[in-house]
């Protein structure tokens, strides 16, 4: 998201005014007017939209990760409740939709959203998803972005900004969706407009569900796959075994969560505020990544198994749970992180499985080196490497925009040297879960076979019989394996990718 050059506008403000009502949800029907004039409108942001507003610079100017920043900012200006609900999803929402709103606002501003000014394009969106994502009326959308351009850019953007949602209001969102899509023929480029995606990820997502689900069967599902990462996921938390969370867990009101033995969902409130979350006997985490750190600590292993590691630990939320799973086992685990920053984060995950009772040691070192300087060590190794993240796109909005198909050469190389190190670490007989959060083919299954053919004397395990919700029965639509792939549209879990394998009964060369 380059930052195009300053170029604040002075176009006649029109007629929209009103309060502040506030809802969620796309809304339909007539667009309503406002009779009052430009000096009646409010003159003051209010602090929801400010903040948002100010995430979205951070995001934009900083590479800032909304996930992170928008909680401090909610709380340095004071925020809870509605205010801080309506806050969040003005944060969210327009990230999601970004690519769907500038191509809106391209229309309405007569220009390409780059010769826009970053600020004035930042306040552009947010009133652009008010509009056309949110249950705000017209006129409270309007004024109140008119305002916020008011305060955060200058009076001059504030006209600017008032006339192009004037054009914006003009029709709902389905119009605009019409008429952006009318001069495209290309079906995936249609769904990337309409979905709100960069057209390269919905080529890559499609290429993921044709290998899982077979072609037809993509073609069906990709829609609901987009559609799927446009809506907010569950708030879901781990009640790490062992640790006595689950009765406080649903003392606050959540509820097990069915796809992962677990999980659970909380509906609503601040999970920071639980102390079973403080303490670290639970967290929140997706139900994906439960999953399958369940798989490697369950599948059958011959022999010791006393050794576990984490060989990407940072920032600790598998191996919070994988340590809580080893210390019932009676193994000690190595929590490894190539960064000293996030080793610390895995060192505060840990507290509460430590004060159990696990035994852990957290090191800080390239997870690369561990194979030749630990060879055979380990019985049972995990491999979360780093990836472009395409299946967490419904918590990490800003991700998609973020991403280019340049990272996967970046990646691609780190992700088999991971890989290929955690085959070395382990024993004779040991067990490798290699894990992605994406469904994207150059960083699931390419890996794993072309890190297996230097491997030839490796098993690949079927991993599918041990995911399992938490009835204890095998989750279904995981793919022909003997990989599994997660779908948040299927599953209602991040698009998590795991292998399992086998190491020989013999060295490695």
């Amino acid at each position: 998201m380059p930052e195009p050059r300053r170029r604040p506008d002075g176009e006649r403000p029109g007629g929209r005014g009103g309060g502040a009502e506030r809802g969620q949800g796309q809304r339909r029907g007539p667009r309503r007017r406002s009779a009052q004039t430009p000096a009646q409108r409010a003159r003051q942001a209010d602090p929801a939209r400010a903040v948002a507003y100010r995430v979205l610079r951070q995001v934009d100017t900083e590479e800032a990760f909304a996930n992170l920043v928008l909680p401090a900012a909610l709380r340095s200006a004071g925020l809870q409740g509605r205010d801080a609900a309506f806050a969040t999803e003005l944060t969210y929402g327009t990230l999601r939709l970004l690519g769907l709103y500038d191509a809106v606002v391209a229309v309405a501003a007569s220009r390409p959203v780059e010769e826009i000014d970053g600020p004035v394009r930042t306040v552009l969106r947010l009133g652009v998803h008010q509009l056309l994502g949110m249950r705000v009326p017209d006129h409270a959308a309007v004024s109140a972005t008119v305002a916020l351009a008011r305060q955060q850019v200058g009076q001059g953007a504030g006209g600017f900004v008032n006339a192009v949602l004037r054009r914006v209001s003009e029709q709902d969102r389905e119009a605009w969706v019409a008429q952006l899509l009318a001069p495209v023929d290309d079906p995936l480029a249609r769904l990337a407009l309409e979905h709100s995606h960069p057209e390269w990820v919905v080529r890559a997502l499609r290429a993921g569900l044709v290998s899982a689900r077979g072609a037809p069967t993509a073609e069906q599902e990709l829609a609901p796959l987009l559609s799927a990462h446009n809506t907010p996921g569950p708030l879901t938390l781990v009640a790490r075994p062992g640790l006595g969370a689950e009765q406080e867990l649903e003392d606050a009101g959540a509820t097990p969560a069915p796809v992962a033995p677990t999980a659970w969902v909380l509906p609503q409130g601040d999970p920071g505020a639980l102390g079973s979350v403080r303490e670290g006997r639970a967290a929140v985490q997706d139900a994906g990544s439960q999953l399958l750190t369940l798989a490697l600590a369950s599948a059958p292993l011959e022999g010791s198994d006393q050794q576990w590691l984490d060989l990407c630990a940072g920032p600790g939320g598998k191996a919070g749970l994988l340590a809580a799973l080893a210390a019932g086992a009676g193994a000690r685990l190595r929590a490894n992180e190539v960064s000293e920053h996030r080793a610390e984060l895995v060192r505060h995950t840990l507290v509460g499985p430590v004060h159990g009772g696990a035994q852990v040691d957290v090191t800080v070192g390239d997870g690369r080196e561990i194979g030749t300087a630990q060879p055979q060590t380990y019985d049972r190794v995990l491999v979360d490497a780093p990836c472009t993240g395409l299946g967490a796109l419904r918590r990490r909005p800003e991700a998609r925009w973020r991403r280019s198909p340049q990272d996967l050469t970046t990646l691609g190389p780190l992700q088999r040297a991971l890989l290929d190190s955690a085959l070395r670490a382990t024993r004779p007989g040991g067990l490798v879960a290699y894990a992605t959060c994406s469904p994207h083919l150059a960083e699931t299954e390419l890996v794993v076979r072309d890190v297996l053919k230097r491997h030839p004397g490796v098993e690949q395990v079927d991993v599918r019989p041990w995911l399992r919700d938490r009835s204890g029965n095998p989750l279904t639509d995981l793919g022909p394996g003997p990989w599994a792939q997660l779908w948040p549209h299927l599953h209602g879990t991040d698009g998590m990718f795991v292998a399992l394998l086998r190491v020989p009964g013999r060295s490695l060369g």
